[in-house]
């Protein structure tokens, strides 16, 4: 299993913003919870499914205005 870290920019003070929002729907889309955090937020994947979902969730920042998306991945065992 794989853990992917990630944060998106721009920060906005007191509301995530639809570019974090809606990229974290396009993750949950795919049947997968998002632990949302204030500073970055993860999730666990499988390598199989990883690329997909990486993909959707950068389409989806960018395409609501994102400038700026941090992906950190690590294999942990389960």
């Amino acid at each position: 299993m794989l853990t992917v870290e990630f944060t998106i920019e721009p920060f906005v003070e007191g509301d995530p913003g639809e570019h974090v929002t809606a990229a974290v729907a396009a993750v949950e889309a795919h049947g997968i919870a998002v632990d949302f955090g204030p500073f970055g937020s993860l999730f666990s994947v499988d390598a199989e499914t990883l690329p997909g979902v990486v993909a959707d969730l950068l389409r989806v920042a960018y395409g609501k205005g994102a400038t700026y998306v941090n992906i950190s991945v690590s294999r942990f065992e389960s």
